[in-house]
């Protein structure tokens, strides 16, 4: 199964509260902003395979629906959406979405 696949598959999102904390005060990012970035297009999404031991992690790239660039890395247990970890794109992300914004 592809990654947009099991994105397209899961069914809401699950937050663990030390995440939600982390990713606000470190990053600036809100719950409703990671949210967003998995309804808007495009999405880039791949496998994190170097973090992958435990379980399947995978990082995205996205907007929120105010235009923010977001690098989100999450996994997916009984097909909810976990984030566990969200920031702003670094230049070199960046650039590999808006390759994928003229693409689409």
């Amino acid at each position: 199964m592809d990654t947009d696949e099991i994105v397209s598959r899961c069914i809401g999102f699950d937050w663990d509260d030390g995440n939600l904390r982390k990713n606000w005060e470190k990053h600036g990012v809100s719950a409703a902003e990671c949210e967003q970035v998995f309804f808007n297009h495009p999405l880039v999404t791949s496998p994190d395979i170097g973090h992958s031991s435990y379980e399947a992690r995978f990082y995205t790239l996205g907007k929120s629906d105010s235009g923010k660039h977001l690098f989100i890395v999450f996994t997916v247990r009984n097909n909810l959406i976990r984030i566990i970890s969200a920031r702003g794109m670094n230049s070199k992300e960046r650039g590999v979405y808006k390759h994928h914004e003229k693409n689409t």
